[in-house]
């Protein structure tokens, strides 16, 4: 029987990979496609970048490509999970709506009510109710007041910006461009907002560490910056390959390295970043359930409160005293606010579960980056990588955090979880407490160093400029034989061996700073240089 035929130049990169479950080389995508190496070297890149997949090293050097066989999508979620979210959202949409329809002017409904039946009596409430349309003169409170109202509740200058809590700086805000109400009111219930980062803006700290480690870096690096679990690290490093043009090189001792040589390359000269702090400076803060102020929150709560108790005396109080009654009062003052009410406090009591949740994760997320800070201390020592044990340990990352849910079990969880990461050596001490050593660390980090000083990719400049389309026939010869003298003298500095304990900044010190606060602090330094430069004009 003849064998299949290799796709034509019209199949696609994706259905090659489909046909070899998601693993394969350059060659194979050639053979599948009849497609240029470099072309099919491109676009399996470009796949790299968008779909759930890593990188794999053979003896050789060749690089095979390892994509789910589903080809998933890196921001792919589960169908039922996109069901959840939309109907979540429009929930959201709705119920924020309702929330303007109902706090407000259901107060002010159930005040007048009240009033009304305590001070009017029967024939007062014939007259609310519509028994009487004549008689009796309506007060309407002055445009003023009406005017104050909206602007408190509202505040106009806010325009439409987030509210991300009052823990977030508003240094310079003025009275007008204070939170407004309605905005408090919708935290009270969902939750502060959260700007949702672009992956170029989440690359930013990478593309800053790389730069710092002279375009050469390594998953143990990586996960120092990030705190990262090794697979999602893997995963992570195959798509900046792609998004940043990287290349993979294999040390003599097997270790991969990931260069970034066109990150290295700078119009103003060598290459000087300072690197970004590690992950244990960047630990995660305690989310808020509702970002508010406490004064705020009872405000809120006691508006909602005042709600529910009339709503559900009203057939009580009010009904008999104003001869009200009927389908219509039962549903508009009745059932409608007692559903509304109850929804109101059940949505955060809800999310104060998904809150304690999210907040133990953090916890956990937080000694996980403090023990690889120690772990990662201890694994590059000058005279080669220390023992880890869990007793010393968990006193060191207790004293760190202060105690902050730093036990022997959680600290003993995240060292194991490191261990298996790093295929870390794991032997039984003079008194039988586990020693956990790290060489693997310690073989990343010099292969990287050894990788900077052969390369020297931070010397890598732009230069000279040999050619510029406003030179003149004689600037262009002169262009010419300047570099042909700088080629004639160009030579190489000599190495110097790094100290890998340089790469380490103190695990003691730790710093709580989320990633969207910084990005919300860049979002309102350009609306005030916005709001300056519109002022200056």
């Amino acid at each position: 029987m003849a064998s299949t035929p290799p796709l034509t130049e019209s199949g696609t990169v994706r259905t090659a990979l489909k046909e070899l479950r998601g693993r394969a080389t350059v060659g194979d995508v050639v053979a599948r496609t009849g497609l240029a190496r470099a072309e099919a070297e491109e676009q399996l890149r470009e796949l790299l970048g968008s779909l759930r997949g890593h990188l794999e090293v053979g003896e050789s050097g060749t690089l095979v490509y390892l994509f789910d066989a589903r080809l998933v999508r890196r921001d792919a979620a589960p169908f039922w999970a996109r069901v959840k979210s939309t109907a979540w959202r429009v929930f959201k949409a709705a119920f924020k709506v309702w929330i303007v329809l109902m706090l407000v002017v259901y107060v002010v409904v159930f005040v007048a009510l009240l009033l009304a039946a305590i001070f009017g009596g029967r024939d007062e409430g014939d007259r609310i109710g519509g028994g009487r349309r004549g008689g009796g003169r309506r007060h309407h409170p002055g445009g003023l007041t009406d005017l104050l109202f909206w602007y408190w509740l509202w505040s106009p200058g806010w325009r439409r910006r987030p509210y991300y809590g009052h823990r977030f700086p508003h240094e310079g805000r003025s009275d007008r461009d204070r939170v407004p109400f309605y905005k408090k009111v919708f935290a009270f219930v969902f939750g502060p907002d959260e700007p949702r980062p672009t992956q170029a803006q989440k690359d930013r700290s990478v593309v800053r560490l790389i730069r710092a480690r002279q375009g050469v870096i390594t998953v143990a690096e990586l996960m120092q910056h990030t705190g990262l679990e090794r697979p999602a690290a893997d995963e992570e490093i195959a798509r900046l390959m792609s998004a940043y043009d990287g290349d993979i090189r294999v040390s003599d001792e097997g270790e991969i390295l990931y260069l970034f040589p066109d990150l290295m390359v700078s119009a103003h000269g060598k290459v000087k970043e300072r690197g970004p702090d590690p992950a244990w400076r960047r630990l995660e803060t305690p989310k808020s359930l509702t970002g508010n102020e406490r004064s705020s929150d009872l405000l809120i709560g006691g508006l909602n409160a005042f709600n529910l108790v009339a709503a559900a005396t009203a057939p009580l109080f009010i009904f008999p005293r104003l001869g009200l009654g009927g389908t219509a009062a039962w549903i508009g003052l009745v059932f409608v606010p007692l559903t509304f009410s109850t929804m109101f406090f059940g949505i955060p009591l809800a999310r104060l579960w998904a809150v304690t949740r999210e907040n133990a994760k953090r916890v956990s997320r937080n000694i996980r980056k403090v023990v690889m800070g120690f772990v990662y201390r201890w694994a590059l020592k000058p005279d080669g990588p220390e023992p880890v044990r869990v007793p010393e340990l968990t006193t060191r990352v207790s004293e760190t955090l202060r105690g902050t849910g730093s036990d022997s079990g959680r600290v003993g969880a995240a060292l194991h979880q490191l261990a298996a990461e790093f295929d870390a050596e794991v032997d039984a001490g003079p008194d039988g407490t586990l020693e956990f050593r790290f060489p693997d660390i310690r073989r990343q980090f010099q292969a990287a160093a050894a990788m900077r000083s052969e390369l020297a990719l931070e010397r890598r400049e732009v230069g000279e400029i040999v050619y510029s389309s406003a030179d003149t026939t004689e600037q262009a010869y002169e262009r010419e034989a300047d570099a042909f003298d700088r080629a004639l003298d160009s030579g190489r500095d000599g190495v110097v061996q790094e100290d890998l304990t340089r790469y380490i900044e103190a695990p003691e010190r730790v710093g709580y700073v989320e990633d969207w606060e910084l990005l919300a602090f860049e979002e309102e330094m350009r609306r005030r240089g916005q709001r300056e430069k519109v002022a200056r004009n």
